[in-house]
């Protein structure tokens, strides 16, 4: 092991100069904008300081360098502080630090990806973890580089549960090239956090979720680092470093004081307490980071294909979240790049089939819903990895705060909801998305593919492997039949009419499990010598406004949607909003409209009016009147 060289007392005055510089500009920035946290920027001075001009190696004027080592500022309302790191180190303009939370610059309140040297969008605490848990996985298993991964969170952040799941997974994985630093600064927005300073209370918590933990003085340079440099000694553990902060370090009349969260020095007093600062800055020099190992490959992730077309047949009975597996476990074979994560439901999303096709590029995160996607933001960092992660569908729910981060992020994961909807069957309510359209819908980054048989579905795995931003796949849990040729193909905003004649009467829009109602349906009511239209939307975001109304112009302007979702921001508001500004068009939806209960499928759909019988009824009652 090698033996630990103290920095030179002057590299050690620089680093505590440079931590009043962070202080300075933090007051001087917020103080422009007139809003901001600069007393949660000073508390982790020091700490900034010694990671990024002692501890860190990176290529300051390349930040999104593959070999470079990573930081996620998960206490993102540090913001200030962060800006002030990088234009300490050459890649912004001090001047521009005043720019900070203007319309018209990219120093936002919270960090985002719209500056290179941010990876993650953050500042809805508790995520940030989690996502350097995903870039720290990828840097140990999938690209095997130098890279190490520093998050920095705030004390009053871990109170947030999907902390946690991140410390849970990431001593599960042994990921020794990751750090964690808790400012703990005793103080949160409104009040003490629960623990304050009970340090050791901090220690004997991240110990037992498996951490290699040393509590230290968050301000104390020189045993910074030390101890980052003992951090990266270890193996085969996580380091979770608990530094001792005060909130407003070094302001005068501020310092641990209640009541300064968010609020920027008043004016009157800033230049006093500048000056104070200033007067402890014995140095002009600055210092420079080291280069990073360059030992991460370039990786290729664009124009991923399928190596051969769907191997279904018209007329085979296949679930589409089994051709979900099925789909990814074939994309994986000639394209390296991809991963696939699943949360503990891997045998009945069928992401199975890529475990055991490619065992290394699977990441079981567990019943860790939030954590999973917040991984999968991390993995998909810097374009290392296509990123699939899927679980039921109800439970990305839980982890919705997470995916419009990841948004907010520009993050592109592709995530994979199974079992939507009644037509589960028995296991009731708790288990059925009904709400998943309107979640994803709502995401301004999403495609949202809803497939319904088994060539869609491999049609969308392929699609969205290849669609920037956030996509959303919808499956199934019935067997439903085949209804395209292997050579069919698809567009992400092009729907397919599946049924059409030249005297259709209704233009009926399902898609899943009650495309099969309606074609089922159609099929009924032309032995009654009346046609209908039927429409399989495919993607229902973006929406192929242009079919549907062509369509409905051809049907007397009566449309019907039936979907296995809620009312609500589904499928038929989809349609709706759609086709709002067309005259005389109406719409009529059939939806799940109550809390459902357990039963048969099929007892499921007629019960809640989105069965073949209820299409039929609908169609009846609308031409009617």
């Amino acid at each position: 092991m090698a033996n630990y060289q103290k920095p030179a007392d002057k590299t050690l005055q620089t680093l505590k100069d440079t931590a009043n510089k962070f202080r300075i500009n933090s007051i001087k920035a917020t103080c422009a904008s007139n809003s901001g946290h600069p007393t949660s920027c000073c508390s982790a001075a020091e700490i900034m300081s010694v990671l990024f001009f002692n501890t860190m190696k990176y290529k300051p004027l390349d930040p999104r360098n593959p070999s470079n080592d990573r930081f996620v500022l998960s206490k993102g309302h540090a913001a200030p502080i962060l800006y002030a790191a990088w234009s300490e180190a050459g890649f912004i303009k001090e001047v521009d630090l005043l720019n900070l939370r203007k319309i018209d610059s990219d120093l936002e309140g919270h960090p985002t990806p719209k500056l290179p040297f941010v990876d993650v969008a953050t500042g809805s605490l508790g995520q940030g973890l989690g996502a350097a848990c995903g870039m720290a996985y990828t840097g140990k298993y999938f690209d095997k580089a130098s890279y190490r991964v520093y998050c920095l969170l705030g004390d009053g952040e871990s109170s947030e549960g999907s902390v946690w799941e991140a410390m849970a997974f990431a001593s599960h994985y042994k990921l020794d090239n990751l750090v964690a630093i808790f400012d703990v600064n005793r103080l949160g927005q409104s009040e003490a956090t629960p623990l304050k300073h009970e340090m050791e209370i901090y220690r004997k918590r991240c110990e037992a979720f498996g951490w290699n933990t040393y509590v230290v003085c968050g301000h104390d340079v020189e045993e910074l680092c030390q101890v980052f440099w003992q951090a990266q000694q270890v193996k085969k553990q996580p380091t979770a470093i608990i530094a001792k902060t005060f909130k407003g370090k070094g302001i005068e009349g501020v310092e641990d004081q209640d009541n300064w969260h968010g609020k920027p020095i008043p004016k009157d007093k800033a230049d006093v307490l500048i000056a104070n600062l200033q007067a402890n800055i014995q140095t002009n020099k600055s210092l420079s980071p080291e280069e990073p190992v360059q030992d991460a490959v370039n990786i290729e992730i664009s124009g991923l294909c399928m190596p051969s077309p769907p191997k279904y047949s018209i007329g085979d009975k296949v679930a589409t979240r089994r051709a979900y597996g099925e789909a990814l476990a074939k994309l994986g074979e000639t394209n390296s790049c991809v991963i696939a994560l699943d949360g503990d439901t891997k045998n009945s999303t069928f992401s199975d089939l890529f475990k055991k096709a490619h065992p290394e590029r699977f990441i079981e995160c567990f019943i860790a819903e939030q954590n999973m996607v917040s991984v999968a933001i991390g993995c998909a960092v810097r374009n290392r990895t296509v990123v699939f992660a899927s679980t039921f569908a109800a439970f990305l729910s839980r982890s919705y705060d997470h995916i419009r981060m990841g948004a907010i992020s520009q993050s592109n994961i592709n995530l994979c909801g199974s079992h939507c909807g009644v037509s589960i069957g028995e296991d009731g309510p708790s288990q059925m998305a009904l709400e998943d359209l309107a979640m994803f819908r709502a995401i301004p980054t999403c495609t949202v593919f809803y497939p319904s048989d088994g060539v869609s579905t491999e049609k969308a795995v392929e699609l969205a492997a290849n669609t920037k931003g956030i996509c959303f796949i919808r499956t199934s849990r019935p067997d439903t039949s085949v209804i395209y040729s292997s050579d069919e193909k698809f567009e992400v905003g092009v729907a397919k009419v599946v049924r059409e004649s030249n005297n259709d009467k209704v233009t009926v829009i399902g898609a899943g499990v009650t495309l099969h109602e309606a074609l089922d349906a159609a099929a009924q009511l032309c032995e009654q010598g009346i046609n209908i239209r039927v429409i399989d939307p495919f993607t229902i975001k973006p929406l192929d406004a242009g079919t549907i109304i062509s369509s409905a112009r051809a049907t007397g302007g009566r449309i019907i949607t039936v979907e296995d979702h809620y009312k609500e921001g589904g499928l038929g508001e989809a349609v709706c909003s759609a086709v709002a500004e067309e005259p005389g068009i109406i719409v009529q939806q059939l939806a799940v409209k109550r809390v459902p209960q357990s039963g048969k499928p099929a007892e499921l759909l007629e019960m809640f009016g989105i069965s073949a019988k209820n299409i039929i009824a609908a169609v009846k009652s609308t031409f009617a009147n």
